[in-house]
């Protein structure tokens, strides 16, 4: 009984600068939908007649050469004078391997009513984009723990993340497979750089205080300190790949590698030149871990996240 109270509807809603006739397209036909949605890779819309909800079926990949199926029903409506819009829905799944068995939402499309600010398009108002969902899970007991505490958050936040994916394609042109690809560039650049930084503050610094390392950092500390040093420069180097992760959105790690990166060569080629030739070289390293900081910073710009999004409903709402 606990376990049905601790699990809750995902609620996410995105303000978009949008005519409702293109946020009501893009949301709407399936081939849109698909695109920007992470949830699914396949929506089809099955024949109907005129009146009867829209039925589809759906499918997920999810690697490995898997995929789940399920199917679905939608209503659209229009709500009143306001031109705010609701489509209702339901959808299960019959796939043995997916966790939701059945459930329901709906998708709303509110104008905020606000007039435009100097500039803006005023036929193009901002539109409060925002869903709502439930659905109860198989597998009974272990699959409301696995739900509660691993699927569910997930889910939500790739709801949010598609929500500002799809705002990045109404109001900046982005493409969704744009989006896709700079999410990845930046994730592989900040990735690789945190692992870099991982690896060379616990290796060869907190595990084996290295020859190499301990010459170099001999050329500017004293001798009775060098051991020391080399661990503190270790814990420092670990601690920072720590917050190249915890901190994935803020941009001064990135600017405090380059500048670390770009000084340090300098620097080696006056303490110790003879470095700089040898097969694994703090050039080759530096110039490295700046170039991958660069490219983080250029493809952040614009980039999807799920932090645009709101997780609960205004108190107002």
């Amino acid at each position: 009984m606990l376990l049905e109270h601790l699990a809750m509807g995902i609620y996410v809603e995105i303000p978009i600068h949008a005519s409702m006739d293109e946020l009501w397209e893009k949301t709407q036909n399936p081939q849109l939908h698909q695109r920007w949605d992470l949830r699914f890779t396949q929506i089809e819309y099955l024949p109907r007649e005129d009146e009867e909800p829209h039925r589809f079926l759906y499918r997920t990949r999810i690697g490995f050469g898997l995929k789940i199926d399920g199917q679905g029903e939608s209503i659209g409506e229009r709500d009143g004078e306001d031109g705010a819009r609701t489509s209702s829905l339901k959808f299960w799944s019959e796939d043995p391997k997916s966790l939701i068995k059945t459930g329901s939402g709906y998708w709303k499309y509110v104008p905020d009513g606000k007039k435009p600010w100097p500039g803006e398009d005023a036929r193009h108002p901002t539109i409060r984009f925002f869903t709502w969902y439930d659905y109860e899970a198989r597998f009974g007991t272990l699959g409301k723990l696995i739900d509660r505490f691993l699927f569910r958050p997930l889910l939500g936040w790739a709801t949010a993340w598609s929500f500002d994916r799809l705002r990045l394609w109404i109001e900046k042109g982005i493409t969704p497979e744009a989006s896709r690809d700079r999410a990845i560039a930046y994730a592989l650049a900040r990735g690789t750089m945190a692992f870099i930084w991982f690896y060379h503050g616990l290796v060869p610094k907190l595990l084996y205080q290295d020859r190499i390392e301990l010459d170099l950092l001999s050329r500017i500390t004293p001798p009775d300190f060098l051991r020391t040093a080399a661990t503190f420069a270790g814990v420092l180097e670990v601690c920072f790949a720590f917050l190249l992760i915890l901190l994935w959105r803020q941009t001064w790690p990135l600017w405090v590698t380059i500048v670390l990166m770009l000084a340090g060569i300098p620097i080696v080629a006056l303490t110790a030149p003879e470095y700089l030739h040898a097969a694994f070289n703090p050039v080759t390293l530096n110039i490295s871990l700046a170039v991958f900081a660069g490219i983080a910073l250029v493809v952040r710009r614009d980039l999807a996240t799920a932090a645009s999004c709101l997780r609960k409903p205004k108190e107002n709402s």
